[in-house]
């Protein structure tokens, strides 16, 4: 009983932590692209720091890897991995880094995922994948 309850509270921490990264990064209107780089810098730090999670190093995998890596940890459930997927191709729509394809990589890669593991189509997914192919 208590490890399920721990599991539960993961879940709910990392998901709580990557929304409150993504409201921080794009709650200000005409964000200048240095600005959502700079944010995009200290909250990679606030989510190693909290959540142990690199997301340095994470945007280096392929999928096998970030799926495994994505396994290391009990709190990435399908809704967290897509909250994660939809906070990373936020950043590469709006930045116009040649970081931007990166992130929008990782994004793609990670509904793919999720794809993988969930048993329920969404039309909401599929829509926001063909987004993200179109713009690569």
């Amino acid at each position: 009983m208590e490890q399920k309850d721990y599991i539960l509270r993961e879940i709910e921490k990392i998901g709580k932590i990557i929304i409150a990264i993504q409201q921080k990064l794009f709650s200000g209107e005409g964000s200048s692209s240095a600005s959502i780089e700079n944010e995009t810098i200290a909250l990679k730090a606030k989510l190693l720091k909290e959540v142990d999670f690199d997301l340095e190093k994470f945007l280096q995998f392929d999928s096998e890897a970030s799926n495994d890596y994505l396994n290391c940890f009990k709190g990435f459930s399908i809704e967290n991995i897509e909250i994660l997927a939809g906070f990373l191709s936020q950043i590469g729509f709006s930045e116009k880094t040649d970081q931007s394809k990166k992130y929008l990589e990782k994004s793609l890669q990670l509904y793919e995922i999720i794809n993988l593991r969930s048993k329920t189509f969404s039309f909401d997914r599929e829509t926001k994948i063909q987004a993200i192919k179109n713009a690569l």
